[in-house]
């Protein structure tokens, strides 16, 4: 039975006016996706964009039309939900409100606009979407599917479970063909012969690792594919198949999660196969356990790690195993897993987003090739490890030759591959040599050199800072003579550099690194004219793509990679300026919730990992557990979706209300087990708790207003006022008639520094949140911390037991809880002079510190590397670990001068406030982020004492501009002062610089500094 069509308007309403040729309607999209499948929200949120060259362009109402094929989308005829025209500027998160949607089935839609005028416009191309299966318990929409793994298969025995299922199509045309999959472990699917797909760009890619990582007691994924082509294909029959690797439910990484099992997991698969014929019936093909589905373990996966890599043996291939018709003699039955006897109320739900895939724009190939035989030197080498002795024959150092040029290799012998670039994902590689020779692929991030720190000769792999990560890919050749090529699929490394040796003599023809993430496409570049500032910001930029893999992790390489949740709310914002990342972040949110529940302090801290339990000590961890709400924040803020609020809002209060509980007072934090986690300069741990707990409640206090949540605002509101009053009483000394931060108060932090009375951070949050009485003391706090900053010979002799005594004048001295607000505190309080210079800065500590030793991606440490000192501390020494680029932030707001208004969220009204370089050294910087609305750019170009601006504020937008001026008129559009131009409202002078509202449209003005 077709929905009935719900209308605002009548069904007989006249088509709309054309509209302005100059205006399109665009970037649909439906839960934050194009055109997605296996939509599980009950009520999905359009949304779209107005592009327009039209100066002032702006949405006076929309109209969206839902039916069940694209020729109903027109008023009167759309059979599914039609809104009427609804007066509003809405155009994102705008929520279906039709009746409720029927699983697995295709919907159409489409948004007619008017603009200001009243005039009409409908998108140009009609979008769809599919729905899921639109149940949680795992049984539902499921036609019976089980859990269903390899009968009599001990857990980490060798050899990964190949499962597969050859059934009968009937007769008839296949119109339409859906995988439903998911896997207690992770997955390679196939159906008739070819692996599962997934578009991408103008082709199509494979996953990496799905379903991903969840708390797999409380939530599990599934994803959907079109499998319609593959099973058209079939002959009359249909085959179903999958690999099963270990992933995070069975590994290591999983110690002391609840689903964790020191003798190992079985695991599993389950699945759904939805054919749909053109007569209008349909059939379905299940995992259940019994003769249909088969499975075995002596297939070419042997074995495989989340943290140790794979092994495959070629001789072991099974030709033809995932398609029809293959021999399944000898192979064992399967048998049900009873998950929910386990874990009986585990979630089954649709993955919200997109999943983690191969991106072939991004595959590296290597730049140099380095073969040596031996190592010599080890008695005058300064640690006695010696030098690799080289073979110039077969070296190439020319990127051009490298990529291509074959490579023979004997036993005892090693290649060391350099790709260029730290990444992180999967090798694939080319090889040729007799059958039975193991060739072993051993991933890191760093070469060695002389120093202390290095473990192995000079121009080796460096290996130590993986701890007990062996991230090796194993592979044993079959002994082709054309030649064999391998791609691991079961697990993923962190990598720039690999170290190559075999049993036998071998030739590698062709290898290349292959990126995975979930941070799949860019909305957002930055550039300047000074290429090291650039390097910092790719820098942040592949850091971003390495540990946003299903999770936004805190390193790729080592026996770690978790999901720490003091790196991801450091990062949340700089992560959605450059990717499109609202959907990753707002299921992590999802998972973080889930671990506030099963493993935070009385069901109501936010842990400090998530998903799992490995690392997560049962202790207060401000900072970290903030996370849960400094996301939904930050999420609201920069997409302008209230849901992930909403949806949060309970664990929130309840997170607050913990902390509220644990003091007599209710106005002093949990704790910070971590404080500024790596600062060169120690805070006290309670001192950043109160100021965290602070700054959660002050969100808390938005959020609440923005939701129609008025009473709670306004205790929040109270909440904040009694921290404030009782932070001010404990850790600001005005005795003498100045002001002293006692920073120092608090405990010591983890790492044993001891803390420092106004302390670089300390410093940075109280003027942050506004933790002072008076003007005056703002203004000498401002002073403290350009002193601190400052560090010269009159700030080191007066303090002369400061950690800042060690360090060269104008360098940074914060940790993980200072990095992201430093740059953004100093513009606020007028000295964008410091945070230029401490951007510039390549002493330690600094941001080109690395960049100046070789960095292709954001360190752990301020000290990492360094090429006079060697390795820092191989306990914690990660290459890849995006905290610290949360500078990136900055870089777009103050720097190109694309930022948020907080209280416009998600772009509605935003602000142009670029910042030109004081130090000279940058002139010329151009940003752009695709928001909510379209495309912003911000670019500007110092010649001389004239600043050439150049801006692009979107259709159904506008932006508060101000730039710097010697006068209120003297910005101008070619000859015409900037607010005489139509639509331009001058909103004042103040200070040297001029502001204006503008509205949407292209921008180019001057204006002279002097």
């Amino acid at each position: 039975m077709a929905h009935q069509a719900l209308t605002a308007a009548p069904a007989t309403a006249a088509p709309a006016p054309a509209g302005d040729s100059r205006t399109t309607v665009t970037g649909l999209t439906l839960e934050h996706r194009t055109d997605p499948l296996g939509v599980d929200a009950a009520i999905p949120r359009f949304g779209w964009r107005t592009d327009s060259s039209v100066r002032g362009r702006s949405q006076s109402a929309y109209r969206v039309l839902v039916a069940t094929s694209p020729d109903r989308l027109t008023p009167g005829r759309a059979d599914v939900w039609d809104s009427g025209r609804v007066t509003s500027a809405d155009s994102v998160a705008v929520p279906y409100r039709g009746p409720a949607l029927r699983r697995s089935t295709r919907y159409h839609w489409t948004v007619t606009v008017w603009d200001e005028h009243g005039r009409a416009r409908t998108a140009r191309d009609a979008a769809h979407f599919e729905t899921g299966l639109l149940s949680t318990d795992g049984s539902t929409g499921w036609d019976g599917a089980r859990w269903i793994g390899m009968a009599g298969k001990r857990p980490n025995s060798p050899g990964a479970p190949l499962l597969r299922r050859q059934a009968a199509l009937r007769r008839g045309r296949v119109r339409q063909a859906r995988l439903y999959v998911s896997a207690l472990g992770v997955y390679d699917a196939y159906v008739n012969g070819r692996r599962v797909t997934v578009p991408h760009g103008e082709g199509v890619t494979t996953e990496v690792l799905c379903p991903g990582w969840t708390n797999y007691e409380t939530r599990i994924s599934y994803l959907t594919y079109d499998v319609t082509e593959q099973v058209a294909e079939g002959n009359g029959h249909v085959t179903l198949a999958a690999v099963l690797g270990n992933g995070w439910y069975n590994g290591r990484i999983s110690e002391g999660s609840t689903y964790y099992s020191s003798d190992g997991n079985p695991l599993a698969l389950k699945a759904k196969l939805l054919i749909r014929y053109a007569d209008g019936s349909s059939q379905t093909v299940v995992t259940a356990p019994g003769t249909d589905w088969r499975a075995t373990d002596t297939g070419p996966w042997r074995a495989d790690d989340i943290y140790d890599g794979q092994t495959y043996d070629a001789r072991a291939e099974l030709p033809g195993w995932t398609a029809n018709g293959f021999d399944t003699n000898g192979w064992s039955s399967t048998s049900e897993y009873d998950l929910a006897a386990r874990f009986p109320e585990v979630e089954m739900v649709a993955y919200p987003g997109e999943s983690a895939r191969i991106v072939p724009a991004w595959d590296r190939s290597p730049v140099s090739v380095t073969v040596y035989t031996g190592v010599t030197g080890k008695e005058d080498s300064p640690h006695g490890r010696g030098r690799v002795v080289v073979d110039p024959a077969r070296c190439v150092t020319d990127p051009a030759r490298a990529a291509k040029t074959p490579v023979t290799l004997r036993p005892g012998e090693t290649a060391v591959l350099d790709l260029g670039q730290n990444l992180v994902g999967v090798p694939r590689y080319t090889l040729r040599g007799p059958a039975g020779t193991q060739v072993s692929f051993a991933f890191g991030e760093m070469l060695n050199d002389t120093g202390e720190g290095a473990d192995g000769p000079e121009g080796s792999v460096y290996r130590a800072n993986l701890r007990t990560a062996k991230a090796t890919s194993t592979y044993v050749l079959k002994g082709d003579r054309a030649g064999e090529s391998h791609q691991d699929s079961l697990t993923y490394y962190g990598f720039r550099y690999v170290s190559v040796t075999t049993s036998k003599e071998i030739t590698l023809t062709g290898f290349t690194g292959r990126v995975a993430t979930s941070a799949l496409r860019d909305t957002g570049h930055l550039t300047t004219d000074d290429d090291k500032v650039n390097r910092l910001f790719s820098n942040v930029r592949w850091g971003q793509r390495g540990n946003y893999l299903w999770v936004p992790t805190d390193c790729p390489q080592r026996d770690e990679r978790l999901g720490w949740t003091g790196d991801t709310q450091i990062f949340a914002a700089t992560g959605l300026y450059n990717a499109d990342a609202a959907n990753f972040l707002s299921h992590y949110q999802d998972t973080v919730i889930d671990s506030q529940r099963v493993y935070g302090l009385d069901g109501a801290q936010f842990t400090n990992v998530a998903p799992g339990a490995n690392i997560n000590i049962p202790a207060p961890a401000s900072g970290w557990s903030d996370c849960g709400v400094i996301v939904p924040w930050t999420l609201w803020q920069m997409t302008g979706d209230r849901t992930v609020i909403n949806r949060s809002w309970e664990s929130m209060a309840r997170y607050i209300r913990w902390i509220r509980g644990r003091s007599d007072s209710g106005f002093t934090g949990q704790g910070s087990l971590f404080a500024d986690w790596l600062a060169p300069q120690a805070t006290g741990p309670q001192f950043l708790s109160d100021v965290y707990y602070g700054h959660s409640v002050r969100l808390m206090a938005q959020m609440a207003r923005a939701t129609g949540r008025t009473a709670e605002a306004s205790a929040y509101d109270s909440l904040f006022a009694g921290i404030r009053r009782t932070f001010m009483a404990t850790y600001l000394d005005t005795t003498d008639g100045t002001i002293t931060v006692r920073s120092s108060l608090g405990g010591e932090p983890l790492n044993g520094f001891t803390p420092e009375d106004n302390s670089q951070t300390a410093l940075l949050w109280v003027l942050k949140l506004g933790f002072y009485e008076t003007e005056a003391q703002r203004r000498r706090l401002v002073e403290l911390l350009a002193a601190n900053i400052g560090n010269d010979d009159t700030y080191k002799a007066a303090h002369p037991d400061s950690s800042r005594v060690q360090y060269s004048e104008n360098t940074l001295s914060v940790g993980f809880l200072g990095a992201n607000i430093l740059a953004p505190v100093l513009t606020a309080e007028g000295r964008v002079d410091l945070a230029y210079t401490l951007l510039h800065q390549n002493a330690m500590p600094s941001w080109l510190y690395s960049v100046d030793n070789g960095a292709t991606t954001v360190w752990e440490r301020w000290n990492s590397y360094s090429k006079e000192d060697g390795f820092g501390p191989v306990d914690m020494n990660s290459f890849n670990h995006y905290s610290y680029g949360a500078v990136a932030e900055w870089m777009y707001e103050s720097m190109a001068g694309i930022a948020r208004d907080p209280g416009h969220p998600g772009f509605k009204h935003f602000l142009l406030a670029p910042h030109p370089d004081p130090t000279g050294r940058i002139t010329k910087v151009s940003g752009t982020h695709l928001s909510p609305y379209g495309e912003i750019r911000s670019e500007w170009e110092l010649r001389g004492r004239v600043l050439t601006y150049r801006a692009q504020v979107p259709a159904n937008s506008t932006a508060t501009l101000s730039l710097p001026a010697t006068g209120p008129h003297a910005v101008r559009a070619g000859r015409t002062p900037l607010d005489r131009l139509p639509g331009v409202e001058p909103l004042g002078f103040t200070g040297g610089t001029a502001s204006y509202r503008l509205p949407s449209g292209r921008y180019e003005v001057s204006s002279p500094l002097d």
